[in-house]
This record gives C-alpha cells, sequence and structure tokens, in this order.
C-alpha cells in the first residue's frame, strides 16, 4: 500500500510526497501542475506506479493506493490467450534485456525499441500495446533495485533473461481494462485484445482503478490484482487503549491483556501430504505430461499451506487493528534467527514479518499506530521490577525475586508495552480495569485467557 500526498501550495507550484505502508517517506518534490506529469514507484511487495499531471487546485488531498486480489476463472479459449499474451510479454522482456546488455541507453530511447521488435514479429500486434510498454518499465523497475542494492555494499549480478516457467505476470497500466458488474455470481473483467472474463467480485472497489496485474500460478490459478487510488476518509473516534504483543513458536501471540492465540503450525500439519507429492514427483520422467500434471498437485498443496496461514494471519491482524490504538512489537532479526537456530523451519512457517507487515498496512487504515521496540532481552527482564532473571527456553514460567511470577510469554509481553511507552506511547494501565473486547479476561492470572481474534473477514 502507498501513501500518496498533494499539497498544492498555490496554483503554479505544488509538492508532492509518497509515502510507503510504514510510514517512511519514498520520495518528495516539486512540480509544475498540467506542465509535467510525474512518474513515481512505491514498493510493496510489487511495484505500483503512480502518475501525476493535475493542473493547478487550490487544495490539499490525501490519496491511497490500495491494491485488491481476485481470483480469475477463464475458459479455455481465454486461458489460451492469456498465456499467449504472456508469453509475449516474456519475449517482449527478454528482446529489450538483450538490446540494453549490448548498449547502455535510456529508458525512453529504449522503449521505441519495441516498435522495431514489432515490425520484426508482426503477431505482437495483436497484444495490447501498454501491456508491451510496461515490460520496458519493468526492467528498468528491476535495475532500480539492482541498483540501489549495489549502494548499498550488497554483492549483486546482472539479470537473466526469463524462461517460461520464471515470467508470471503482465499488467495493463491505465488503460485497457473494466470491470463489467452483473446480478449473477460472477462479474466480468475486460481485458483489451483476450476477452471478458468471469470472476468473482468478492469485496467493492472503492476509488479509480489504475491498473490491473494478471498473474499465473503454479496450481494453474488465475488472479488479477486490480490497484486502486482512493482518498481517505474521516476516522471515528476510538478509546484510546495499548497493547505490546509477543510472538513465538508455541503461542503465536501473545499479548498485555493476557490474551493468546496458539500458533497452527501449517505446514507441520500438511506435511505428510506435501511429502508424498513430491516423492511421487521425484518419480515421473522428466519432459512427461505425468511430470507436468505431478508439478501442478505439489503446486496446490503449497498454495493450500500458503492459504491456509494467510487466512490466519489476516484475521488476527485484523482484530488487533481495529480494537487497540497503540500496538507494540519486537523488532526481530528474523533472517539472523534462521540462520543461527535449530528450529528453523518453525519460524519460517509462523511467518512473523508477514504477520507484523499486514498488522502494519491494516492499522494505518483503522488509525492505529503501530511501534517496534529493540527485542534484546525481553524474555529475561521483568518487566515489574526491570530485574535480568535468566531462563533457559524450556522454562515457561517467570518468576523473579520482587515475588513476581507470571507465564514467559506475558511477561515478555508487558515488557514490550513499557519499552514502547519510552519510545512515545502514551501513558497506559497494563490491565484494562474496564470490560475488555472480544471475551479478553479482566484478571491477571499465570493461565491467561485463550480466547480468539479469530472472528469476521479475513481481510480489513
Amino acid at each position: 500500500m502507498v501513501w500518496v500526498i498533494r499539497t498544492f501550495i498555490n496554483p503554479t507550484f505544488a509538492s508532492l510526497f509518497v509515502l510507503g505502508h510504514t510510514g517512511r517517506l519514498l520520495y518528495s518534490l516539486g512540480y509544475f501542475p498540467g506542465r509535467f506529469p510525474v512518474f513515481l514507484v512505491g514498493v510493496t511487495g510489487h511495484w505500483t506506479c503512480v502518475r501525476e499531471a493535475y493542473r493547478g487546485v487550490n487544495l490539499a488531498k490525501v490519496c491511497m493506493i490500495r491494491t485488491y486480489k481476485f481470483r480469475l476463472y477463464p475458459t479455455p479459449p481465454q486461458e489460451k490467450k492469456l498465456l499467449w499474451t504472456l508469453d509475449r510479454c516474456r519475449f517482449v522482456y527478454d528482446a529489450l534485456l538483450e538490446r540494453f546488455s549490448k548498449k547502455k541507453i535510456k529508458q525512453v530511447d529504449l522503449q521505441h525499441f519495441i516498435l522495431e521488435i514489432k515490425r520484426k514479429h508482426p503477431e505482437l500486434c495483436d497484444a495490447y500495446s501498454k501491456v508491451l510498454q510496461y515490460e520496458n518499465y519493468r526492467l528498468f523497475a528491476h535495475l532500480r533495485v539492482l541498483s540501489g542494492l549495489k549502494r548499498k555494499g550488497m554483492k549483486v549480478g546482472k539479470l537473466r533473461f526469463k524462461g517460461k516457467a520464471w515470467f508470471k505476470t503482465f499488467t495493463y497500466n491505465q488503460s485497457g481494462f473494466k470491470i463489467i458488474p452483473r446480478n449473477t455470481r460472477y462479474d466480468l473483467l475486460h481485458l483489451s485484445k483476450i476477452d471478458k472474463i468471469p470472476f468473482i467480485m468478492h469485496r467493492e472497489i472503492e476509488g479509480k482503478i489504475k491498473q490491473v496485474t494478471i498473474k499465473k500460478h503454479a496450481s494453474g490459478r488465475w488472479f488479477a490484482f486490480v490497484a486502486a487510488e482512493s482518498t481517505t476518509k474521516p476516522l471515528p473516534a476510538r478509546d484510546e487503549k495499548a497493547v505490546g504483543i509477543d510472538l513465538g513458536i508455541t503461542n503465536f501471540v501473545f499479548d498485555s491483556d493476557g490474551h493468546r492465540e496458539d500458533s497452527p503450525k501449517i505446514l507441520g500439519k500438511s506435511l505428510k501430504r506435501l511429502r508424498r507429492a513430491q516423492k511421487r514427483l521425484s518419480r515421473t520422467k522428466k519432459g512427461s505430461r505425468n511430470r507436468e500434471k505431478q508439478k501442478r498437485r505439489v503446486a496446490r498443496v503449497h498454495e493450500k499451506i500458503v492459504d491456509q496461514r494467510n487466512d490466519f494471519l489476516h484475521k488476527l491482524s485484523r482484530g488487533y487493528a481495529k480494537t487497540y490504538t497503540f500496538i507494540a512489537v519486537e523488532a526481530l532479526n528474523i533472517h539472523g534467527m534462521i540462520r543461527s537456530s535449530f528450529n528453523a523451519r518453525n519460524i519460517m512457517d509462523a511467518s512473523w514479518a508477514c504477520f507484523v507487515r499486514m498488522l502494519e498496512y491494516k492499522a494505518e487504515s483503522a488509525g492505529t499506530r503501530v511501534i517496534k521496540v529493540d527485542p534484546r532481552g525481553t524474555t529475561q527482564t521483568c518487566s515489574a521490577c526491570g530485574r535480568k532473571e535468566k531462563k533457559e527456553l524450556s522454562q515457561r514460567t517467570h518468576e523473579c525475586e520482587c515475588g513476581f511470577v507470571m507465564d514467559r510469554d506475558f511477561n515478555s509481553a508487558l515488557e514490550i508495552l513499557k519499552r514502547a511507552v519510552g519510545q512515545g506511547l502514551p501513558e497506559f494501565t497494563p490491565v484494562e480495569t474496564g470490560p475488555l473486547p472480544l471475551g479478553v479476561s479482566q484478571s491477571v492470572k499465570q493461565e491467561p485467557s485463550s480466547k480468539r481474534f479469530l472472528t469476521g473477514s479475513p481481510v480489513l
């Protein structure tokens, strides 16, 4: 999610700020409305292009670009066209990369090279022109990422040509698409030079649609990612509630209000089925049709695991974002933990980073503030007196010389919230004196409440 803030100082000059999903400033510049269109790029797991060509208007406006994901249900002829367009986009991308590798030229000049490619390959005229032009933008977006990593001192290689299995998306930017609502189960997504593809619009799209990205998964499923720009709406006033969250493996979350959520361990539950599917894949002959079928079966197992995990994370993060106004979490170095841990698979299966990322962007929409604190010593420090009490991983109860005894994770959550207060959160009462939301227990006990947030829609 990218926040675009346009501030018009006067009818002839304006300033533009682009903020990431955590509030970090990505770009800021001044420009002249009506004279120079400005192209900006923000990153939230994929690249989003924001184009500004507004004429001078004396007002301040805050916009948000949100991406909606819908599954497509193409017919066999439509799927054939989608695959053909995907392959032609791959061909153009590789041709542009080959030309750029021979001689480094500007992005605008390289885009003119697409016309030369079309003259040599007339069948490219059957693909929508903006889709092919977007591959030039994609190429230079990749180059900018590599340049940024190189400036940070990281060792990077060169861009490689894309094989069929490594090219999965193509994009309609600004035009060439239209959503046609119908009073049936399936609505229609019109893609220029392809067809009207059925899909289920399970939620309403708010704002003006800027672009549509089509993606093919390894299991054969097709998805549409619809990016829409909408203005922010004033949020209703809420009572201030602060919470600290401790992330773990046995207890996925344990917060300072005594709320505990067990880890679902999705991968562990599906591991037997995944091993069986992968064994059958290894026995098939390379290049055979049976191998391709089994590849799709293995991909379906992986996607089922991902879907179950995301469903759990969406519901849990939505519950916290809507219930609290201030949330404190640990700034965990997950890559370092994986390299030095004997429990790396369970750490990866927990997807703590994905949960925090979901929590951050849902918190922005709900008017909630998320603060990350230093995780060092949160488990060993007593939240009551601040004394360090060393504990082994197997010791699940915190016992301090001051007489404070409670669950290890509960103590850690209280310490996280205590540190967040020092970073700018308002003063709080660790345990609510009034009724707590979602059935959370009001008493402070060593055995906290196990009631869950898993209610309602999985997405905010």
